[in-house]
């Protein structure tokens, strides 16, 4: 499945919200990703004519089955990464910073290998 970096990111984004507060609305990916409200409205109707979310009519977004495995995949990427980062002492904030960064390009091969290593680790 082929998909922007940038899709990516509104897509982990919308996950991270819903997990905090239950509900997204584009407002919320605004502020998180603090991008202005017309670029987010225009990249929730690409993502929604792509299949990756819906958005009902009081503008709450869902990920569909597609987003949602997207959005998951790159979340436990960003979630190890950063580990990783602060095990290796990194503070916090770099070590999120970093794992943006580098959540989307590693391959599969790479990601399973350092997600074994520190799975040994703990």
């Amino acid at each position: 499945m082929n998909i922007y970096e940038s899709a990516e990111d509104y897509l982990e984004a919308i996950l991270m919200i819903q997990e905090r507060n239950g509900y997204v609305r584009s407002i919320d990916i605004a502020e998180e990703l603090q991008f202005s409200k017309a670029s987010v409205s225009i990249a929730m109707k690409k993502l929604r004519e792509n299949g990756y979310v819906s958005v009902d009519r009081a503008g709450k977004i869902t990920l569909l089955k597609p987003g949602r495995e997207i959005a998951e995949r790159i979340y436990e990427r960003h979630k190890v990464l950063t580990s990783l980062f602060e095990r290796l002492g990194v503070n916090h904030d770099t070590a999120a910073k970093d794992a943006c960064k580098v959540e989307h390009d590693l391959s599969p091969e790479t990601f399973n290998a350092l997600k074994r290593f520190c799975e040994k680790g703990k």
